[in-house]
């Protein structure tokens, strides 16, 4: 029942604000709703801890340590960005860029994502996976247009395009994972049920394995944003609302890892020579030196944080290509501290955005002068970003370092050469937006209250993670690995 209320509150949100998304009450009504689904996610936390093995529409919904730590983020992020966005709405309508009908799409559209990443991440069904990355490709490309410019409605179709190649690939995958678990379990919909599945994975065909991996990687390495499949991540980030841009980068990209590693822990069983490891290996140290040596050059503030992205996601895939409860462990965690801090940071430069009327970097200037508290939560939440403690990201960085140090010394320094890179850049950009006079515009009235939520569990994570919070990542990371 946990279950299908988790997913019930996003859908019925979403058809509630196909109709009335444009009254006054719509954005209070959205961070109600988006509240009431973090509460969900915790009772099902709870829940899952206890029993793992939750199970809901005749088992096409369940819960295990992986979806639990994503679902609770998920709701997290859900709900300081619906916190957030009633302010970003309130003045883009007074600006007069929102109409009632985008202001409805825009709430419909949002419950929609959230939506269907829950669903995503609780599906048992592998099937029923792919067709929530879909839901949430097509919802999200709406959000990206919502401007209706013809620069936003060049991404969407650009995100849309490639997103849609990508999915078509996995479907590829999915048929191929289907023709090998059949000679196992027989015709049926049990042949893609994730329990089903890992429960005969070392009895699966290694070679058409290995094939369904290549081709879900192709199709959830491009909604990942992983070089070179990214090239629709910065114009997204770029032309998007900016509470859209904080959910693809600190959720949407999080549920395409995920999907992958799902794949990856089957592969794993049966496949020879680490396959899986060495791909994640390679396309994630290529996404980071791609994404660090290409922030110098971007003048638009939310693509140069979308270049970020790419990085940050590239870390996390080097994590899980290692292998290991140790790499798995830092990749797990980085994740989770990357969402935090990237969707804080978008906060905070969607709102520097609105004040200078302008995305250009060289147009943004004098934060602190006109904002002390947005200044200097620009400055920290970067800080956070670039994984500088006391914060989560060093935290998870100082161990994925450890491990390359053990197992691939050259690459630790060129590991350490890219956040060198990606630290100068970032830092001088923040520091040039927060200096220097007073800007004519006025800073929008937003609630702190997402930015001091998110900058406070980082710097709490990253000094001390609860044990119960410790123990839950470490169990998480010897699931993903197989080890007991």
């Amino acid at each position: 029942m946990d279950l299908l209320l988790t997913l019930a509150i996003p859908l019925l949100s979403a058809t509630l604000f196909a109709f009335a998304g444009n009254r006054p009450w719509a954005p209070v009504a959205n961070g109600i709703s988006s509240f009431f689904l973090f509460l969900a996610t915790l009772v099902l936390a709870a829940h899952g801890v206890r029993d793992p093995g939750v199970r809901a529409l005749s088992g096409q919904l369940f819960l295990d340590p992986l979806n639990l730590i994503f679902l609770v983020l998920t709701g997290l992020v859900s709900l300081t960005t619906a916190l957030y966005s009633i302010g970003y709405v309130r003045f883009e309508t007074a600006s007069g860029r929102l109409g009632d009908k985008a202001l409805r799409l825009y709430h419909s559209l949002f419950q929609m994502v959230v939506f269907s990443m829950s669903l995503g991440l609780l599906s048992n069904n592998l099937g029923l996976l792919w067709v929530a990355l879909e839901t949430a490709t097509l919802s999200n490309a709406f959000l990206i247009s919502l401007y209706q410019t013809p620069k936003s409605i060049e991404a969407a179709w650009k995100y849309f395009v490639l997103l849609g190649v990508g999915i078509a690939q996995a479907f590829f995958g999915l048929i191929l994972l289907y023709f090998a678990a059949e000679r196992e379990l027989g015709p049926g919909g049990k042949a893609l049920l994730w329990t089903e599945l890992s429960r005969v994975q070392s009895h699966l065909d290694p070679t058409v394995l290995s094939l369904a991996f290549i081709f879900f990687f192709v199709g959830f390495g491009t909604k990942a944003g992983l070089v070179p499949l990214h090239g629709w991540l910065p114009d997204a980030h770029a032309e998007g609302p900016t509470p859209a841009s904080a959910i693809l980068s600190g959720l949407l990209l999080n549920l395409a890892l995920y999907a992958l590693l799902r794949v990856k822990m089957l592969a794993d069983a049966v496949v020879p020579g680490h396959l899986t490891g060495h791909i994640l290996l390679v396309f994630g140290f290529l996404s980071v030196l791609v994404a660090v040596f290409s922030l110098r050059k971007r003048n638009d503030v939310k693509r140069l944080f979308s270049y970020s992205s790419i990085e940050h996601l590239g870390i996390a895939s080097v994590g899980f290509g290692l292998g290991g409860p140790a790499a798995a462990l830092a990749a797990l965690l980085h994740m989770t501290f990357h969402s935090l801090a990237k969707s804080c940071v978008f906060f905070l430069v969607g709102t520097a955005s609105q004040c200078c009327r302008t995305q250009k970097i060289r147009d943004i200037r004098g934060l602190l002068a006109l904002s002390p508290f947005w200044g200097w939560a620009l400055v920290l939440a970067g800080l956070a970003l670039l994984g500088m403690p006391p914060f989560g990201l060093f935290a998870s960085e100082f161990l994925l370092l450890r491990e390359l140090v053990r197992t691939h010394p050259l690459l630790a320094g060129l590991f350490l050469l890219s956040l060198s890179v990606a630290f100068a850049v970032l830092l001088k950009r923040i520091l040039a937006m927060v200096s220097g006079d007073r800007p004519s515009g006025r800073m929008p009235a937003f609630a702190k209250t997402p930015v001091l939520i998110h900058l406070s569990l980082l710097a709490v994570l990253g000094i001390g993670i609860p044990s119960v919070l410790w123990h839950w990542y470490q169990k998480t990371a010897h699931y993903l690995t197989g080890l007991p």
